[in-house]
């Protein structure tokens, strides 16, 4: 049973972290073990909650984590929520496709990017302390504008005037999927005057009951059963997809397009879909022309400390270096195609950070980097959590008739003789 254990003096609120975050002095939180992480960031982002200067506000998000990937996103999103649950944690995963590819990032995956940007986007302080974590991937993706992600979300409250037709038209521009029912996130059905929706970001479906153009009711359903759970207040409906077709945005996107590659040919599929406002494959990998520029996601996190996993710099080198791959093998495609309408590539600082972007932005912010290693002695800027691995049992487990359960007893009695606090998190698949 492996474990984890800080000394019983410890605390991060006592060494006052937040008071050396500053823009362009990094700071080291050492001797982080494997495990330990989502105590550390918890205190880290309940500092930052209690403010650095009375007579500043906190920011909107206490910490901002990046890891080395999604596995560790989620281990680290399980470990707030046990040791933590008093803090809010917001969720920015990468799309789960390479770099230039052929097809979309799944739907349930662009919901949660653009369910966390729309509260990014929208939110301007909190009472608590709340934590984003995001992914090595992610981050060194550029986004949609933050100022018209706020725009672009949905409130609709029972009582108000919403005619139905505009519903429908947001739900389309937006990315969601009309289906005749509705069984996953993204979906949306008509069925009269009933408009039922999955909206990101929800455990279960919503139906509106319209009477005219006045929305009456709004009810949560079991999808299975399509039975009402529960009546619900307002709902706010934040896009599915990172960019909308509209006339706009399709003029946009032929102007770009045109620009970057020159004019198209017949056979160019992808340039004729959005042409005519349809959906294609993979288009996605051409973001940047839906959009007049894009933000990335420190943008839309003024003033929030950044907290680095190990290896988080190691991974942001290697991903960019994949990008560069990935980009010059579309580009030698396209001189050793001999016909049809090869992959025309955006050159990669259109749709990801450059290596000195994301440097100059590491810089820029109050950045803590997290080591499981002890700091050198005479290291500044360097607090010393002093977490160390704790005993896994190993020996206990692998001795015929020895008693586990005993061997945890008096280990448990043995640390807490020496002052230490005890943690035990229990688990059954």
């Amino acid at each position: 049973m492996p474990s984890s254990s800080l000394p019983k003096s410890h605390s991060l609120l006592a060494k006052s972290p937040a008071e050396r975050l500053q823009s362009g002095r990094p700071v080291t939180l050492a001797g982080i073990t494997d495990g330990a992480a989502g105590l550390v960031i918890a205190d880290l982002a309940r500092a930052v909650a209690a403010g650095k200067d009375p007579n500043k506000n906190a920011p909107a998000i206490s910490a901002a984590v990046v890891c080395r990937d999604g596995g560790r996103m989620a281990m680290l999103s399980r470990a707030l929520g046990f040791f933590a649950p008093d803090i809010e944690v917001l969720e920015f995963p990468a799309w789960d496709a390479l770099p230039y590819d052929r097809v979309s990032p799944h739907a349930a995956i662009s919901a949660q990017r653009m369910m966390t940007l729309a509260r990014l986007a929208r939110v301007q302080g909190r009472e608590h302390p709340a934590v984003l974590l995001t992914t090595v991937n992610a981050v060194l993706q550029r986004v949609p504008p933050r100022d018209l992600v706020g725009k672009q979300s949905l409130s609709a409250a029972p009582g108000n005037m919403l005619p139905m037709s505009g519903i429908i038209q947001w739900l389309d521009l937006n990315g969601f999927n009309r289906t005749p029912t509705v069984r996953e996130a993204g979906d949306y059905a008509v069925r009269g005057g009933i408009v039922d929706l999955f909206a990101p970001g929800m455990g279960d479906p919503v139906r509106l009951d319209f009477f005219g153009d006045t929305l009456e009711l709004i009810r949560s359903f079991d999808p299975e059963t399509q039975r009402t759970n529960a009546e619900l207040r307002a709902l706010d409906l934040v896009p599915m997809a990172e960019f909308q077709l509209t006339s706009d945005t399709i003029r946009l996107f032929r102007t770009g397009y045109v620009a970057a590659f020159g004019a198209a040919s017949p056979e160019d599929v992808l340039y004729e879909a959005v042409s005519e406002g349809r959906r294609h494959a993979g288009m996605e990998h051409w973001l940047p022309l839906f959009h007049k520029s894009l933000d990335t996601l420190f943008d839309y996190l003024p003033g929030t400390p950044v907290a680095l996993e190990p290896l988080a710099e190691e991974a942001a080198h290697e991903r960019l270096a994949q990008i560069a791959d990935y980009f010059q093998a579309r580009k030698d495609a396209i001189e050793q195609s001999s016909g049809g309408a090869p992959y025309k590539p955006l050159p990669p600082d259109r749709l990801y950070l450059a290596e000195n972007e994301w440097r100059t932005r590491l810089e820029r912010s109050a950045l803590a980097r997290l080591t499981p290693f002890a700091a050198p002695e005479g290291t500044s800027d360097t607090i010393e959590i002093g977490a160390h691995a704790g005993h896994n049992f190993t020996a206990e487990r692998s001795t015929p008739g020895a008693n586990v359960f005993e061997a945890v007893t008096k280990h448990v009695g043995a640390l807490q003789t020496a002052g230490k606090r005890v943690v035990i998190a229990l688990w059954s698949e």
